[in-house]
């Protein structure tokens, strides 16, 4: 790759090349690491798949902050960045340099930016001993591009550090080197022929070697200083004679080390400084530069009004859903300015223009335009029929027919489409992570997700599901269509008003009591998942989704230095998620992909944490209980465990939610049967219990005993199981029915087995019931999930 050049006060970067070997250099500078695969150390962000390595290995780095103490690897991953970037790479060191310094960099930078168009990477060590002034110097060419920046401190960067910077930064925190790490670094340097020492005949002892090791404290620097002055010192002249051993021993090493002295340098007044006019003052957070930009306009005669105006704009441009109440104090102090007028109105002045200046900023309000340009680029659009005025044309064309109302739900919402169907899984609105935006932006996101996973599919059914077209299924629906047609007063007829609409404008009980919705449900299960695991923000995780990513952005909003890795079998939700994910920066992009747990991992490292939503009866293919594997459901459980252990890393965690048909609702629990249809009652109660008593079924033919010892004999440990009932309201519709009856040639399908256990007649009466009870109606639909959590020894 091509190297760049360097310059600035204090070059750290003098020898980029790596070419010489820098003999007069101290040891710990000649053995800094030059590439990525040299690092030692900060497995958390540089391990494989982390995401500071990946920005670094494709050159997509953003402006970031290390912080970590002295010797962890500050300046060491600079210097690995200016081995590999085609960015131009400038360094600094804020003890040498001042703002003629910056100056000099952003000018260079503002050059190569115009001319050439190549970026800049500017690296400033020991940031936070800038004072307030020459760290704003550097915002404005942060904030347009012109430089990414690298900043260095042993300090706490939310402290010292201007916080405007490290917002516009990522903060990666170094952490000491573990003794492991630091015994790697001290064998690296005796050993290495050109660097080290691994010309010479060193011999350490082990006693000395731990005492070097636990004297720095996770210091390399500081190890690598005292090993060269052990070695060194040792014989009688440096370099020894030819064939001479050194051999350092415990008190060669004890002489050869002192304790280091942390500073911590406490300066600056951590007040955001001016920026240039009024409206970026405000916009800036910088309340004494937008008293001083109001107060040279108002001594020069400026209209009042013009300045409440450009700040009504501002409360909600700038401003927006971070702060609410920013649009209301602007509008208060105008109108009380009306009233008062000058002199005494520039106190209402000035109180607006502190309030905008000192509140949290988002601009979230912009999503309009992406809505506008969406209005104006693609072809109109009908309004989804469920949203239309029922009030005029609902009997004849069934407007308003399906809509859900909130109000009848729990916490006043319910998973519904609201945008027409071309445009769903498009976001407009992209809420801040400031003020009350931050606090209302999980349950945005949340929303959203259950919204689209309610959209694109249902939770497993309890009974088997085959193709419509299958022979069986059309004779089953040609002997009970006609009398369904028929049936009065059945929901769905022109002359029907429907009948849960009814009961809620007649203040009677809309659904079944106690019961949820399927985004109640799923919402339940993600929490579970999610709360008996504990997430790092660098974890790498496996997520099995069968939604449109319900499970895999909770994973991505957890572990943001991390890598998620989505498997989502469906190719519409698969779609979907692939969307939502390109609106994000690429660096930090899930990796989707279709398939099942069948298909080779295609992470580059074992997971920490495997999530997983149904696997066994959607994470396998309906073929895979081959032969070889065995056809019973417990094989097929089986298989599913041997996966997730072999995907987890050592002490990585599991957690999975499935649903166990054996334990859940039955068709024939939401029919009433009179006396006379006693007998096929008792028939239908006698299929089902033959369909999902039978072990060799590979989709019912297991339960919670099945689950816990499959996970056992994969070698998980501490495997803990809950069993849960959710009640969820559900409509029964047509198509439902249409899945429940196929057979689809197997002989042990839902249809097939009541063909067996039916008579003709009986099939047709219990069809008949089938569509005039149930079809279209809200029921209780009991969904039986077995939470499974455990881990990888």
């Amino acid at each position: 790759m091509k190297k760049t050049s360097h310059s600035g006060s204090g070059d750290l970067f003098s020898d980029q090349s790596g070419q010489g070997t820098g003999a007069d250099e101290p040891l710990a500078a000649r053995m800094r690491p030059r590439t990525i695969d040299e690092f030692i150390g900060q497995d958390h962000i540089m391990g494989p798949g982390r995401l500071l390595r990946r920005a670094i290995q494709a050159d997509m780095l953003t402006s970031v902050i290390f912080s970590g103490p002295p010797g962890t690897g500050k300046t060491t991953l600079a210097r690995v960045i200016a081995n590999t970037t085609r960015s131009h790479f400038l360094s600094l060191n804020a003890v040498l340099s001042g703002v003629k310094e910056v100056r000099e960099a952003i000018a260079r930078a503002q050059e190569l930016r115009d001319l050439y168009g190549r970026k800049t990477i500017l690296f400033v060590d020991e940031v936070h001993r800038w004072n307030k002034a020459q760290q704003d110097a550097l915002l404005p060419w942060v904030e347009n591009g012109t430089i990414i920046l690298i900043g260095a401190t042993t300090e706490n960067p939310f402290f010292e550090v201007n916080s405007a910077l490290v917002s516009r930064s990522r903060v990666f925190q170094l952490k000491p080197l573990t003794r492991e790490e630091m015994r790697k670094v001290a064998a690296h340097a005796i050993s290495d022929t050109v660097r080290g020492y691994g010309a010479y005949a060193v011999e350490i002892e082990e006693a000395a070697l731990d005492h070097l090791v636990d004297v720095s404290d996770g210091d390399a620097r500081t190890l690598l200083n005292a090993l060269q002055l052990a070695v060194e010192t040792t014989p009688a002249r440096f370099p020894p004679a030819e064939g001479e051993h050194i051999h350092i021993d415990l008190p060669v090493a004890e002489d050869s080390i002192q304790r280091k002295v942390v500073l911590y340098d406490k300066e600056g007044d951590y007040h955001f400084d001016t920026i240039s006019a009024f409206i970026k003052s405000l916009r800036g957070s910088d309340p004494d530069a937008a008293l001083y930009w109001m107060a040279r306009m108002v001594r020069a005669g400026e209209d009042p009004h013009f300045l409440f105006r450009r700040m009504l704009i501002s409360a909600c441009e700038d401003v927006g859903l971070a702060d609410p109440n920013a649009l209301v104090v602007v509008e208060a102090a105008a109108a009380a300015f009306d009233r008062v007028g000058l002199p005494e109105g520039q106190f209402h002045l000035t109180q607006a223009a502190l309030y905008l200046a000192t509140a949290p900023k988002s601009n979230s309000a912009l999503g309009f335009f992406d809505a506008l340009k969406s209005v104006e680029e693609e072809p109109a659009v009908d309004v989804p029929s469920h949203l239309k005025d029922s009030s005029r044309d609902k009997k004849g064309f069934g407007h308003g027919e399906g809509y859900l109302y909130p109000h009848a739900y729990r916490d006043h919402w319910v998973a519904q489409a609201y945008l027409p169907p071309a445009l769903r899984g498009r976001f407009f609105y992209q809420p801040s992570e400031t003020g009350y935006e931050n606090r209302i932006k999980g349950e945005v996101e949340r929303r959203r997700e259950l919204q689209l996973a309610a959209m694109v599919e249902r939770m497993p059914e309890e009974i088997l599901t085959f193709s419509p077209e299958s022979r069986e299924f059309r004779r089953w629906m040609s002997r009970i269509s006609s009398a369904g047609r028929t049936q009065p007063g059945r929901p769905g007829s022109p002359d029907d008003i429907p009948v849960l609409e009814a009961k809620r404008y007649l203040g009677e009980p809309a659904e079944p009591a106690g019961s949820l919705t399927q985004a109640d449900v799923l919402s339940d299960v993600r929490d579970r998942l999610y709360t008996a695991v504990s997430v790092a923000r660098h974890s790498r995780l496996y997520v099995f989704d069968p939604s449109p990513g319900t499970l895999v952005w909770e994973a991505v909003r957890s572990a943001r230095e991390g890598l998620v890795h989505g498997v989502i079998p469906d190719g519409q939700a698969l779609e979907i998620a692939t969307h939502i994910a390109s609106s994000l920066p690429e660096i930090e992009r899930p990796l989707l992909r279709a398939g099942t747990l069948l298909d080779p991992a295609d992470a580059d490292a074992p997971a920490d944490i495997f999530i997983a939503r149904d696997p066994v009866t959607r994470g396998l293919p309906r073929d895979s209980e081959s032969a070889e594997e065995g056809s019973s459901g417990s094989a097929r459980v089986a298989l599913v465990f041997s996966r997730v252990a072999a995907m987890l890393g050592p002490e990585g965690s599991f957690s999975i939610a499935q649903v166990v048909p054996r334990y859940g609702a039955r068709l024939s629990d939401f029919l009433d049967f009179t006396e006379k249809d006693s007998r096929i009652e008792s028939l239908v109660a006698a299929a089902e219990a033959e369909i999902y008593g039978n072990s060799k079924s590979p989709l019912v033919g297991w339960g919670e005993e099945d689950l816990l010892a499959a996970a056992k004999v994969a070698g998980l440990a501490d495997c803990r199981i809950e069993r849960v009932v959710f009640p969820e309201r559900r409509i029964i519709r047509r198509v439902d029915i249409e899945r429940w009856l196929s057979g689809g040639g197997r002989a042990d399908s839902y249809g097939a087995v009541l063909e067996r256990t039916l008579s003709a007649g009986e099939l047709d009466r219990y069809g008949n019931l089938l569509l005039s009870q149930v079809t279209e109606r809200q029921v209780a639909f009991r969904i039986c999930i077995c939470f499974l959590h455990g881990r990888r020894p």
